[in-house]
């Protein structure tokens, strides 16, 4: 038996979606009643428990291989989901790779990575997503807390990547704006995940970083994602959201 939710009926895509704060995500959306696909370069088994959680829910489930760092696949997925679900109404882009070092000891091929998978993966997504959205569309992206602040070397490279997600989201606002589409993105703080645990090696001193001394929980990231991508967000767009615990207080 399904629950009522905010999003009944509509359909959302979550790149990225197999773990952390993706897989929070899809499974936050479909408990507000959307049907969700997911997308996954390696974690099917994740991807597919994913599948599994929404389906719990009561809701359509759809793990898709698409690798945001391919060309094609990153400008196709919209266009499968539709094929599948017959519309789709939110995309979050959640897809990213980070990539830390000092700056003398990143790569060529490091750069075209990160930039391929976090700036241009996301453009072609959402540019594949932007025909199929309508009235009340929403563009969702996952930026961080090191666009704001910075607060060591070694970030060279992934806070350049993720700072353009700012104007991209800005200029999506603006470009769908009258269509009734909202783009906003969303900057987390240290997270609680399996790329980056709150017991690991480096934990205490990011948490340490934050106002409130501790690291957040991917649900609440999902969170933010679900008020932004519901009905009563209609009015807010092109902004920034910071879910950092005060990081950059």
């Amino acid at each position: 038996m399904t629950s009522q939710g905010t999003m009944n009926g509509k359909v959302a895509l979550v790149t990225g979606g197999s773990r952390g704060i993706g897989a929070a995500t899809a499974l936050r959306l479909a408990r507000e009643g959307a049907h969700v696909a997911v997308t996954y370069v390696r974690g099917k088994e994740a991807a597919e428990d994913v599948v599994r959680g929404i389906e719990a829910l009561g809701r359509r489930g759809l793990a898709l291989c698409a690798d945001s760092s391919d060309a094609v696949e990153a400008g196709g997925v919209a266009d499968r989901v539709v094929a599948e679900f017959g519309r789709l109404d939110v995309l979050v882009n959640n897809a990213g790779v980070g990539v830390l070092g000092p700056l003398d000891s990143l790569s060529l091929a490091d750069v075209d990575r990160v930039l391929a998978v976090n700036v241009r993966g996301v453009f072609l997504a959402s540019r594949s997503a932007a025909p199929h959205l309508g009235d009340g569309g929403r563009i969702i992206t996952i930026g961080t807390c090191m666009t704001q602040r910075v607060p060591g070397p070694g970030g060279t490279l992934y806070a350049t990547s993720k700072s353009a997600l700012i104007g991209l989201t800005k200029a999506l606002a603006r470009e769908l704006g009258d269509r009734g589409i909202t783009a906003n993105i969303v900057h987390p703080g240290p997270i609680d995940t399996d790329m980056n645990p709150a017991d690991g090696p480096y934990a205490p001193g990011q948490a340490a970083m934050t106002a409130v001394g501790r690291f957040g929980a991917a649900d609440e990231v999902a969170s933010m994602v679900a008020y932004l991508a519901g009905s009563e967000a209609g009015y807010v767009t092109g902004a920034e959201f910071a879910v950092d615990g005060g990081h950059a207080a």
